[in-house]
């Protein structure tokens, strides 16, 4: 099955002086021009290549890589306004166009955008800045752990909010990052957890990652024990923290944190309480 703005497996079909004509089944011969032709390409050989509408709107395939794919989400610089809409530079030789209706906010030429790229009604390829209307639309299947791709999107006032394998929202929290992090910033995280509200919170180290959760386990454990309560609070002293769990203040003051935000304790001046207690 071929796709329109993505990278496809086809067979080379015949030669002609200006280039290549590949096999695209159904949609039917689609030219690779000489100037992105590999060296040594052959009749029957399979080549991948990324296929999109030239200047002409006609089905055209190329070798060269683009900045940003039909699903995926990339900053990219706007070269262009006009009557139709803004054009950013997505690395091919036509750019890419950002109609008017996809503009959270009017495109400025010499500014970057944080966008989202997809196939519209029309066929065209084109990019969107209102993120919240392409992504966020199905549900996020995610385990406690899972490494992901993200990038920011924007600085809050918890954290950050980042866009999670391209298609879902995640936050991480002020508590997790060591350093600033910039709008368009591609990276790594692991899930924590996803909400009721399907968003995901993240984490960005694997390893704090599970000392974390190990912790948060303890604590759960240390409190069933002890009837559902536990007199060490964010307030305690590190020396009881230490002699309880054998960990600094600012990982119990983690811990205890997450559990409260997941409504599993309550914390009070005198300590913490498990919920159903």
């Amino acid at each position: 099955m071929l796709a329109l703005g993505k990278i496809n497996r086809l067979t080379v079909k015949k030669q002609v002086k200006f280039g290549f004509y590949l096999d695209g089944l159904s949609w039917g011969e689609i030219l690779l021009p000489n100037n992105v032709t590999p060296a040594g390409l052959e009749i029957g050989s399979e080549i991948d290549v990324f296929l999109y509408l030239d200047s002409e709107d006609q089905l055209i395939a190329t070798t060269e890589r683009p900045k940003i794919k039909v699903g995926e989400i990339a900053q990219l610089d706007v070269v262009a306004t006009t009557k139709v809409g803004a054009f950013v530079n997505w690395g091919l030789k036509k750019d890419l166009l950002v109609p008017f209706s996809e503009q959270q906010i009017p495109l400025k030429e010499g500014q970057k955008y944080l966008l989202y790229c997809y196939v519209d009604n029309s066929n065209r390829i084109v990019a969107s800045s209102k993120l919240d209307r392409h992504i966020h639309k199905t549900p996020a299947h995610y385990n406690a752990g899972d490494k992901v791709n993200i990038i920011i999107s924007e600085q809050t006032d918890i954290g950050y909010k980042a866009v999670v394998n391209n298609q879902h929202w995640g936050v991480l929290y002020k508590s997790e990052v060591f350093k600033p992090l910039r709008r368009g910033e591609r990276m790594s995280a692991f899930i924590v957890k996803v909400r009721d509200d399907g968003k995901i919170d993240l984490r960005l180290n694997a390893s704090t990652f599970k000392q974390a959760l190990e912790l948060t386990e303890q604590v759960l454990r240390k409190l069933e024990q002890n009837g559902g309560k536990l007199a060490l609070t964010d307030k305690s002293s590190p020396e009881l923290i230490y002699a309880a769990f054998g960990v600094s203040k600012k990982a119990y003051k983690q811990a205890i944190g997450s559990l409260y935000k997941e409504k599993k304790i309550v914390i009070l001046d005198e300590g913490i309480i498990l919920v159903n207690n």
